[in-house]
Protein backbone atom coordinates (compact mmCIF):
# COMPACT_ATOMS: atom_id res chain seq x y z
CA UNK A 1 0.00 0.00 0.00
CA UNK A 2 0.90 3.48 -0.69
CA UNK A 3 2.68 6.37 1.68
CA UNK A 4 0.27 9.17 2.61
CA UNK A 5 1.74 11.91 1.28
CA UNK A 6 2.86 15.03 4.32
CA UNK A 7 1.18 18.29 4.05
CA UNK A 8 3.86 20.33 5.17
CA UNK A 9 4.99 23.75 4.79
CA UNK A 10 7.10 26.28 6.36
CA UNK A 11 4.88 28.73 8.54
CA UNK A 12 2.72 26.71 9.85
CA UNK A 13 0.89 26.80 13.49
CA UNK A 14 0.50 23.48 13.89
CA UNK A 15 2.30 20.18 12.72
CA UNK A 16 -0.19 16.95 13.04
CA UNK A 17 1.52 13.90 13.78
CA UNK A 18 0.37 11.10 13.69
CA UNK A 19 2.18 7.06 14.55
CA UNK A 20 1.11 5.98 11.00
CA UNK A 21 -1.62 5.76 8.77
CA UNK A 22 -4.39 3.60 9.24
CA UNK A 23 -5.57 1.08 6.15
CA UNK A 24 -8.45 3.21 5.00
CA UNK A 25 -5.98 6.17 4.84
CA UNK A 26 -3.56 4.03 2.98
CA UNK A 27 -6.65 2.83 0.34
CA UNK A 28 -8.05 6.57 0.19
CA UNK A 29 -4.35 9.05 0.66
CA UNK A 30 -5.61 11.05 3.15
CA UNK A 31 -4.77 11.54 6.91
CA UNK A 32 -7.56 10.23 9.41
CA UNK A 33 -9.30 9.27 7.12
CA UNK A 34 -11.09 5.53 8.97
CA UNK A 35 -14.54 6.39 9.86
CA UNK A 36 -14.25 5.11 13.37
CA UNK A 37 -11.56 7.67 13.93
CA UNK A 38 -12.32 11.24 15.81
CA UNK A 39 -9.91 13.77 14.60
CA UNK A 40 -12.10 16.01 11.95
CA UNK A 41 -14.81 15.73 15.04
CA UNK A 42 -12.00 16.30 17.69
CA UNK A 43 -10.76 19.79 15.68
CA UNK A 44 -14.20 21.19 15.20
CA UNK A 45 -15.53 21.08 18.38
CA UNK A 46 -12.22 22.55 20.27
CA UNK A 47 -12.36 25.29 18.22
CA UNK A 48 -9.28 24.42 16.19
CA UNK A 49 -11.79 24.16 12.99
CA UNK A 50 -14.83 26.08 12.17
CA UNK A 51 -16.20 23.26 10.87
CA UNK A 52 -16.33 19.45 10.67
CA UNK A 53 -13.73 19.02 7.50
CA UNK A 54 -13.84 15.93 6.02
CA UNK A 55 -10.66 13.67 5.08
CA UNK A 56 -10.00 14.50 1.55
CA UNK A 57 -10.03 18.13 2.44
CA UNK A 58 -6.87 17.35 4.74
CA UNK A 59 -5.06 19.12 2.50
CA UNK A 60 -6.89 22.36 2.80
CA UNK A 61 -5.69 22.63 6.18
CA UNK A 62 -2.66 23.82 5.15
CA UNK A 63 -4.10 27.66 4.64
CA UNK A 64 -5.36 27.62 8.80
CA UNK A 65 -1.66 26.33 8.95
CA UNK A 66 -2.19 22.87 9.92
CA UNK A 67 0.45 20.37 8.36
CA UNK A 68 0.21 16.30 8.76
CA UNK A 69 3.27 13.79 9.15
CA UNK A 70 3.99 10.75 10.63
CA UNK A 71 6.68 8.60 12.37
CA UNK A 72 5.79 5.65 10.03
CA UNK A 73 4.28 6.82 6.42
CA UNK A 74 3.43 3.38 5.92
CA UNK A 75 -0.27 2.03 6.53
CA UNK A 76 -0.89 -0.68 8.93
CA UNK A 77 -3.60 -2.58 10.49
CA UNK A 78 -2.52 -1.04 13.82
CA UNK A 79 0.63 0.15 15.32
CA UNK A 80 1.66 -3.60 16.68
CA UNK A 81 2.18 -4.17 12.88
CA UNK A 82 5.10 -1.72 12.89
CA UNK A 83 8.84 -2.93 13.00
CA UNK A 84 11.37 -1.34 15.39
CA UNK A 85 13.59 -0.42 12.34
CA UNK A 86 10.71 1.88 11.17
CA UNK A 87 10.51 3.41 13.91
CA UNK A 88 14.18 4.18 13.85
CA UNK A 89 14.20 5.42 10.53
CA UNK A 90 10.82 7.14 11.12
CA UNK A 91 12.11 9.39 14.41
CA UNK A 92 15.75 10.53 11.72
CA UNK A 93 12.80 11.46 9.53
CA UNK A 94 10.76 13.45 11.24
CA UNK A 95 13.66 15.32 13.91
CA UNK A 96 14.31 16.50 9.88
CA UNK A 97 10.55 17.58 8.62
CA UNK A 98 10.74 19.41 12.19
CA UNK A 99 13.75 21.34 11.83
CA UNK A 100 13.56 21.98 8.22
CA UNK A 101 9.74 23.29 8.65
CA UNK A 102 9.81 24.65 11.98
CA UNK A 103 6.02 24.50 12.68
CA UNK A 104 5.33 26.95 15.64
CA UNK A 105 3.63 23.53 17.67
CA UNK A 106 4.02 19.73 16.79
CA UNK A 107 1.41 18.21 18.23
CA UNK A 108 1.69 14.47 18.76
CA UNK A 109 -1.77 12.72 18.50
CA UNK A 110 -1.45 10.12 21.14
CA UNK A 111 1.20 10.26 24.49
CA UNK A 112 2.85 6.80 22.35
CA UNK A 113 3.79 8.99 19.19
CA UNK A 114 5.73 11.37 21.73
CA UNK A 115 6.84 8.89 23.67
CA UNK A 116 8.00 6.68 20.60
CA UNK A 117 9.76 9.59 18.75
CA UNK A 118 11.45 11.43 21.94
CA UNK A 119 12.57 7.90 23.86
CA UNK A 120 11.17 9.67 26.92
CA UNK A 121 9.49 7.77 29.42
CA UNK A 122 6.20 9.30 29.90
CA UNK A 123 4.65 12.64 29.41
CA UNK A 124 1.65 14.86 30.47
CA UNK A 125 -1.28 16.06 28.43
CA UNK A 126 -0.66 19.40 27.06
CA UNK A 127 2.26 21.71 26.61
CA UNK A 128 5.66 19.67 27.24
CA UNK A 129 9.03 21.42 29.83
CA UNK A 130 11.03 20.51 26.89
CA UNK A 131 11.54 20.52 22.80
CA UNK A 132 12.38 17.50 20.85
CA UNK A 133 13.64 20.21 18.35
CA UNK A 134 14.72 23.29 19.06
CA UNK A 135 12.24 26.06 18.25
CA UNK A 136 9.57 24.33 17.97
CA UNK A 137 7.48 23.58 21.20
CA UNK A 138 5.71 20.17 21.90
CA UNK A 139 2.38 19.39 22.73
CA UNK A 140 0.91 16.02 23.79
CA UNK A 141 -2.71 15.01 23.06
CA UNK A 142 -5.12 12.18 22.72
CA UNK A 143 -5.08 10.31 20.20
CA UNK A 144 -8.21 10.51 18.14
CA UNK A 145 -8.50 6.40 17.83
CA UNK A 146 -11.75 4.89 18.28
CA UNK A 147 -10.36 2.50 20.61
CA UNK A 148 -9.26 5.70 23.11
CA UNK A 149 -11.33 4.84 26.35
CA UNK A 150 -11.07 8.66 27.44
CA UNK A 151 -14.38 10.72 27.26
CA UNK A 152 -14.39 13.11 24.26
CA UNK A 153 -15.53 15.95 26.11
CA UNK A 154 -11.70 15.48 28.19
CA UNK A 155 -9.91 14.76 24.82
CA UNK A 156 -11.73 17.96 23.17
CA UNK A 157 -10.61 20.31 26.36
CA UNK A 158 -6.81 19.30 26.15
CA UNK A 159 -6.98 20.09 22.07
CA UNK A 160 -8.75 23.65 23.26
CA UNK A 161 -5.80 24.58 25.23
CA UNK A 162 -4.30 24.11 21.94
CA UNK A 163 -6.66 26.49 20.24
CA UNK A 164 -6.42 28.90 23.56
CA UNK A 165 -2.65 28.96 22.48
CA UNK A 166 -3.05 29.57 18.83
CA UNK A 167 -5.57 32.36 19.89
CA UNK A 168 -2.99 34.44 22.53
CA UNK A 169 -0.29 33.84 20.06
CA UNK A 170 -2.47 36.20 16.82
CA UNK A 171 -3.49 38.52 19.81
CA UNK A 172 0.49 39.28 20.30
Amino acid sequence: MPEIEDHLDHGLSVLFIGFNPSLRSGETGHHYANPRNNFWRILEESGLTDRRYAPTEDGDLLKLGFGFTNIVARPTRGVEDIAREEYREGRTILRGKLAEYLPKVACYVGKGVYTEFTGRKQANWGFQPESAVDGVIDFVAPSSSGLVRMPMRDIVAIYKELRFYLEDELDD
